[in-house]
């Protein structure tokens, strides 16, 4: 028997994303030239249109100046996260 895992949450993942950014007030240009990714990525990543590669998050997390950690914890918000003992 194949025991899969859960899925991702991609929903919280973007709202940590948007959320990060509104707190600083940054626009999608101002997060572009302060990660070197594209606007259109940017744009794409908060609504949902692509997840991104570890490069993007990772580039993300010094844009913010946060762990990854952080930034991909969202992922599990819905589930346990690997590596949590279970009660």
């Amino acid at each position: 028997m194949t025991i899969l895992p859960p899925d991702p949450d991609l929903t919280a993942l973007r709202v940590t994303l948007a959320r990060l950014r509104v707190e600083r007030d940054w626009t999608f240009d101002e997060l572009a030239s302060r990660s070197g990714l594209a606007r259109r990525t940017l744009i794409d990543l908060e609504h949902g249109r692509t997840t991104g590669s570890v490069t993007t998050w990772h580039a993300l997390a010094h844009a913010f100046d946060v762990p990854i950690e952080q930034l991909l914890g969202a992922l599990c918000a819905d589930h346990t996260p690997p590596g949590t003992p279970h009660p």
